[in-house]
């Protein structure tokens, strides 16, 4: 059995934001594969199903980003799954250009809370994560702001074929191929032109 959690913020004020990246890959995933998440569990909206073959647990914790770590840690516990092996968080990454994924086995929070809060609850650093890159924050920005703002309808088409890969890692992750999926999708990708300009709507 898989846990997959992607991290977000709840209530509809953070809906489409950059920081729900993460919530945004669960709820394409739950649409492929027909896995309504709309049970409550361990303060986590969850749904259970299968992908590939596989048992999964689809979840968005409901916690806020910060305390991510508590419903996600409490889930490991409960379904008593092998957190170096089973899990796969998804979550969003300002380093990486809109669209952009970077899959690793392991990690530090890298400055993401709701990463260190999930290590911090596992007490380990080493389980799969599929980062989604966001946009790197304009200068002059407030990083805080800049996370919990919108994209652009050009970034938004962009972010949407990233979902698209986002779920195809994962199904490459579940099936033992993460070496395979990190070649695939940790290579950088040629932005699309213009895509700079959509910036200065950022917050719309």
């Amino acid at each position: 059995m898989f846990i997959i959690a992607g991290l977000g913020n709840p209530t509809l004020a953070y809906q489409g934001t950059r920081h729900n990246v993460g919530f945004d890959v669960i709820d394409a995933l739950a649409s492929q594969y027909n896995i309504p998440v709309d049970r409550r569990k361990n303060r986590s909206l969850i749904g259970k199903g299968i992908i590939e073959g596989q048992k999964v647990i689809l979840v968005k914790p409901q916690t806020y980003m910060n305390q991510s770590g508590e419903s996600v840690g409490a889930l490991v516990d409960y379904y008593k799954v092998d957190e170096e092996k089973e899990i796969i968080v998804i979550y969003d990454d300002v380093s990486l250009d809109v669209g952009q994924l970077r899959i690793r086995k392991k990690g530090s929070a890298g400055g993401h809370n709701g990463i260190k809060s999930i290590i911090s609850h596992l007490g380990t650093e080493v389980f799969p994560r599929i980062k989604v890159g966001v946009g790197e924050k304009p200068k002059g920005y407030d990083l805080a702001s800049y996370v919990l703002g919108h994209f652009s309808k050009e970034d938004r088409e962009i972010i949407e074929e990233g979902y698209q890969k986002a779920i195809r890692a994962v199904t490459m992750i579940m099936n033992g191929r993460t070496d395979a999926a990190m070649n695939e999708y940790n290579r950088k990708i040629k932005p699309k032109e213009g895509k700079n300009a959509s910036l200065d709507k950022a917050t719309e």
